[in-house]
């Protein structure tokens, strides 16, 4: 495929877990990836680097344009492409340092890589909602602090960026895929709050579908069960270890894959993921 051809995919919480499985996918599927977290390892995942090689093969490292690189850089992060470079990434991953509670700056971030996807004849064609936060425990126990963080990180976020760049992927024909919960569908004592977050993000994607369909947008929210992530750690519980009672991420990566590759003028609008056993472990 040539440069000018190049699928662009912008993930939000790419640096761990479910985003990282979907970011990978979306490498080995010859997507251009654009992938925002709070920080990166020094040296990327094995995931990441082996996905971009087979995707890109040898190509030269393309740093970001200058406006993204100093949008994504703060006095204690260092730059998309410092990262990328003392990791030895190819191109095709593109690791941004963001925090997407600080709106003003995220919005930065998209304008830049904006200008420099038109710039460099990119075309963006995926936006991934991934990024998620949880706090658990009796509703009257949570910390303000906490509920906000869950409102602004699993609803909020998808929005804005979604309005930022709906535009663009009405102009191309581009998908948006919301990571929301099995929570959103079902009574969560004990996480009642993160539960109408997803819940919310859910109702996001299915007006947004019917808003823009006729523009040629397909909109998927995938539902994943509980999944062996870093999501509870704020919980007193975690996922069951055995291998029918949790999902992996990669579980859910096979689901984006599953939307993504679909026959043109048509979209699965929700996708519902659940291990064949209902069950959790206490830590």
């Amino acid at each position: 495929m040539e440069e000018s051809q190049k699928k662009v995919a912008l993930v939000t919480g790419a640096s761990s877990g479910i985003g990282r499985a979907i970011s990978a996918r979306l490498l080995a599927l010859g997507y251009e990836v654009y992938g925002i977290g709070r920080q990166f390892p020094a040296e990327l995942p094995k995931a990441l680097v082996n996905a971009t090689d087979r995707s890109a093969g040898t190509r030269p490292q393309a740093p970001l344009a200058p406006e993204a690189e100093a949008a994504a850089r703060t006095p204690t992060n260092p730059s998309a492409s410092e990262i990328a470079a003392a990791a030895g990434s190819p191109a095709a991953f593109h690791p941004i340092v963001c925090d997407l509670l600080d709106t003003k700056k995220l919005q930065s971030v998209v304008a830049a890589l904006q200008k420099e996807w038109k710039q460099e004849k990119r075309t963006l064609t995926l936006l991934v909602n991934n990024a998620g936060t949880a706090y658990y425990g009796l509703h009257e126990e949570l910390r303000p602090e906490g509920i906000s963080e869950m409102v602004r990180v699993n609803l909020e976020v998808p929005m804005l960026l979604t309005q930022q760049l709906l535009r663009t992927l009405k102009q191309n024909h581009g998908t948006v895929i919301n990571i929301s919960s099995v929570t959103a569908i079902g009574s969560n004592p004990h996480g009642v709050a993160y539960g109408a977050t997803k819940a919310g993000l859910l109702s996001f994607s299915r007006s947004l579908f019917d808003e823009a369909r006729k523009y040629g947008v397909r909109v998927t929210a995938i539902l994943p069960d509980m999944t062996d992530t870093e999501l509870y750690r704020h919980a007193d519980f975690t996922a069951d270890p055995a291998m029918d009672a949790h999902l992996e991420a990669e579980d859910v990566a096979d689901a984006v894959e599953y939307a993504l590759t679909t026959r043109a003028g048509t979209c699965i609008p929700e996708i519902i993921l659940r291990p064949q056993l209902h069950r959790i472990k206490k830590k």
